[in-house]
């Protein structure tokens, strides 16, 4: 009896396979063809799955995210029950911050993503922008809760410090890749800001609680 074929896991199998030629070699410079042989399958086959380039980029760039948010509640996880919107908001920007091989991929393929869509027009008409998006609400989601719960001043624009700290995050992540900083010194920037934002340690002191 011949095997099933999972399509989603060979799909899955031929991104893995984009992600780690364009780590090594940068985005631009990935062809379909050198995604089949880092893949061990046929060019055949990767384009029966994607027909076109700028399809496999764009279903490489939706298993980055999936890859993004996985690690993301692992740090969660982490950080132990309730870890709150600080806790949360921490999770996702140190997440993306290429401190081993696996973010250090994420961010410069990502990056890669973005600096691409800018000058071809096939992979610009996909819709490159929905998870930056999702991020900054995400961020702003939590900083508003945080407003609400009297651990940031209560004149906190959530969405311009959201806005703030991920485009920190992410210029902190290209200077950790071209040598500038180490991951301890982006670490220390992105903590002193959250200080900034939040009160204390990020939670509820006893004089508000008691206050109600």
């Amino acid at each position: 009896m011949p095997k099933r074929v999972d399509h989603e896991e060979r799909r899955t199998e031929i991104a893995e396979a984009l992600v780690r030629v364009a780590g090594r070699r940068g985005l631009h410079a990935v062809g379909m063809r050198d995604v089949a042989a880092e893949a061990g399958v046929s060019l055949r086959l990767v384009q029966y799955y994607f027909q076109t380039k700028e399809k496999l980029l764009l279903y490489g760039l939706q298993h980055l995210a999936v890859g993004f948010g996985e690690r993301v509640a692992a740090r969660v996880r982490a950080a132990g029950e309730n870890p709150g919107p600080r806790a949360m908001i921490e999770a996702m920007l140190m997440a993306s911050l290429p401190t081993d091989e696996e973010s250090r991929t994420f961010h410069l393929v990502y990056t890669s993503y973005a600096v691409l869509s800018v000058t071809d027009g096939a992979l610009a008409a996909q819709p490159f922008m929905k998870n930056p998006d999702a991020a900054e609400e995400a961020v702003t989601g939590l900083l508003q809760q945080a407003r609400d719960a009297r651990l940031t001043r209560p004149d906190l624009d959530a969405r311009l410090e959201a806005i703030s700290l991920l485009a920190m995050s992410a210029g902190l992540g290209t200077s950790i890749l071209v040598g500038q900083r180490s991951p301890q010194s982006a670490t220390a920037v992105l903590g002193h800001h959250l200080d900034r934002i939040f009160q204390g340690d990020g939670r509820r002191s006893p004089s508000a609680a008691d206050a109600e």
